[in-house]
């Protein structure tokens, strides 16, 4: 086991090393600015748009707002909670920052996705509408591109596994075992029976779910939190000056916590970043291709909104809890330090919160990531392999229950670079298209 997770540490290095934050943030900057900053000039439009869309008619499977929800379900978890902990205790309290600067310019990268999901979507064998990055490479690009189409699927495939299922369910169980004393073992399986009742009815159920959980879950955690930084308000100007001084300068090592470089605070904001919200990756495309609308802009625009709220908002509220109450430096890390974070801001009851947000997040996102791993799979081996698929999806969940968290860690991380390398390509060769299909939509409105 330790030769390869060397070995997976290794490739690690090279596939998060420069050229691909470099190929991340690029992206997006590069689109932000070619939209012209639209995500940030229509980012009212958006949640108009979102409004409108919750009775949507028009031709897809679900409606844009549970297209939102299923896609925020499958973001809003373990990354706000175990990523941010991860992401500070690793890189300082300046990751935080970056993963701000990752979630800023990810607006305009999600946007695009969705763009390009709507407008290159297909319909398949059950008449069920699929899109993604594998859709948009094959349908958008010439044959020469088929490759790489291909190649998402694989890693989409291989890394819901990571990302998606094991992390999710090694996270819950640690909160709750560290919490409650509930064994691990138990907290899989419960997880795997209660996912597995859901996947039999699909998106349809997937996206009724995620829009009844989310929105509750997510509205309990940020007043749980906001609650907290309103009895700590005196201490918020102090948090904020370890974030912007750590994003430049490095951070000394503190009571448990190791001291951190310039660029970890940089690698590991912008990984933790991403995987937070997904911005670039590939995976939120899949479920926004789904949904009801004849526009791929206005999906575009609520799209965006997922990066807004993920990281904006709840990992924002994390990160300053964490850091308030000084337990970064207490040599935890994960969903214990922000359940340990929580519980002393807020004793007797945030660490509750924690606990419960913890569970419920990562349910949602097994049920999110679940119809990710899926498509991908069917556009590899065809429509017969979704049940095959689901089956080993559920047999999964208690495996990564009980295994080392680390090592997960690690392999979700390196397989998240290796999904979005082709996804990244795509978007900036089709951004032409992207362009071109706002230029039109908002001049016809105007």
């Amino acid at each position: 086991m330790e030769l390869l997770s060397n070995y997976i540490n290794q490739i690690n290095s090279i596939v998060w090393g420069p050229a691909m934050l470099a190929l991340i943030l690029g992206t997006g900057i590069y689109l932000m600015l070619g939209l012209k900053l639209v995500p940030f000039r229509k980012l009212f439009y958006g949640i108009k748009m979102l409004w409108q869309g919750r009775k949507s008619t028009a031709e897809g499977d679900i409606t844009p707002f549970n297209a939102l929800m299923t896609s925020l379900s499958a973001t809003i978890g373990t990354g706000n909670i175990a990523g941010v902990a991860t992401a500070i205790v690793l890189g300082g309290p300046g990751a935080l920052f970056w993963m701000w600067c990752t979630a800023l310019v990810g607006m305009a990268t999600k946007y695009a996705e969705a763009v390009c999901a709507v407008h290159y979507r297909e319909t398949d064998e059950a008449g069920n509408h699929v899109g993604g990055p594998m859709y948009y490479i094959k349908n958008g690009l010439t044959k020469r591109w088929a490759w790489l189409g291909m190649t998402f699927a694989v890693f989409g495939a291989i890394a819901g596994f990571g990302i998606g299922n094991t992390v999710q369910a090694n996270s819950v169980a640690d909160v709750l075992h560290s919490n409650f004393g509930i064994p691990t073992g138990i907290t899989g399986i419960v997880l795997a029976i209660l996912v597995g009742l859901v996947l039999i009815g699909g998106i349809q159920r997937i996206g009724k779910i995620a829009s009844i959980l989310v929105p509750f879950m997510g509205i309990a955690y940020v007043a749980g939190g906001l609650v907290i930084l309103f009895l700590h308000a005196a201490e918020i100007p102090q948090a904020f000056n370890l974030i912007f001084t750590h994003a430049f300068t490095p951070v000394s090592a503190a009571g448990g916590a190791a001291g951190a470089s310039v660029w970890m605070a940089i690698r590991y904001g912008v990984a933790r970043g991403v995987f937070s919200n997904e911005a670039g990756l590939g995976s939120a495309p899949i479920a926004q291709a789904t949904a009801k609308t004849n526009s791929p802009v206005q999906q575009g625009v609520i799209a965006m909104l997922e990066t807004f709220i993920d990281t904006i908002i709840v990992c924002t509220i994390t990160g300053l809890v964490i850091i308030i109450s000084g337990a970064w430096t207490g040599g935890i890390t994960g969903a214990s330090l922000s359940a340990a974070a929580f519980e002393q801001a807020l004793p007797n009851f945030g660490g509750y919160l924690v606990a419960f947000g913890s569970a419920i997040f990562a349910f949602t996102t097994l049920l999110g990531w679940s119809f990710y791993g899926e498509k991908c799979v069917q556009y590899i081996f065809g429509f017969k392999s979704i049940t095959p698929f689901r089956l080993l999806w559920v047999i999964a969940i208690p495996i990564g229950a009980i295994s080392n968290l680390n090592f997960i860690w690690l392999i979700a991380d390196t397989l998240n670079a290796l999904m979005a390398i082709p996804n990244l390509i795509a978007l900036l060769l089709l951004s032409p298209v992207v362009f071109k299909l706002t230029r039109d939509y908002f001049r016809s409105k105007a």
